[in-house]
């Protein structure tokens, strides 16, 4: 069977239109969104029974320079995820002290990249969090935001009311 020059070109053509990918556009600035937080027991390294928690939220970011490599000095900065806790307290959420045993430290987010032309990045991250010292009574929420490489600050967001004693899912809408 014999391709006509105009037929082949036609086929060559359809091809490499189908193989290239349509490249993401999205803001250089991280947008993240909360889709999770789920409490439970675990047991820490050492056999201790402590209770859990669990944060997932959903980001992009458009240039693609999320998350940092861990620091060459002591006292270089390695944090880009953010937290504020609050502890609920009537229905009434109010700023954890600094020396609150609930209040989290900040995280570092490793290194992210993107292979290709296309450098946007999406995808979820999971912190999980320790709780050593709890009460009964402990509810709390979370409030966080992620800086990226360039230094662009993500909006910030919130999560549900987490109650530390139950065994608990609330999902983001």
């Amino acid at each position: 069977m014999k391709i006509s020059g105009f037929a082949g070109f036609v086929i060559i053509l359809s091809v490499l239109v189908y193989a290239c990918t349509r490249v993401d556009k999205l803001p250089p600035t991280p947008s993240i969104k909360f889709t999770s937080f789920q409490t439970f027991d675990t047991t820490d390294i050492i056999g201790n029974q402590e209770r859990g928690g669990r944060l997932k939220f959903y980001f992009e970011d458009g240039d693609g320079d999320v998350g940092l490599n861990a620091p060459a000095n002591p006292g270089d900065d390695s944090t880009n995820l953010f937290f504020t806790m609050f502890r609920i307290t009537n229905g009434i959420p109010d700023s954890a002290k600094a020396d609150d045993p609930l209040k989290p430290s900040d995280y570092r987010i490793p290194f992210l990249t993107q292979v290709g032309q296309n450098v946007v990045l999406k995808g979820t991250i999971s912190v999980t969090f320790l709780y050593l010292s709890y009460s009964v009574a402990d509810t709390i929420k979370y409030d966080f935001y992620m800086k990226d490489r360039a230094g662009h600050v993500s909006n910030t967001v919130s999560t549900c009311e987490i109650p530390v004693i139950k065994d608990t899912i609330c999902k983001g809408n």
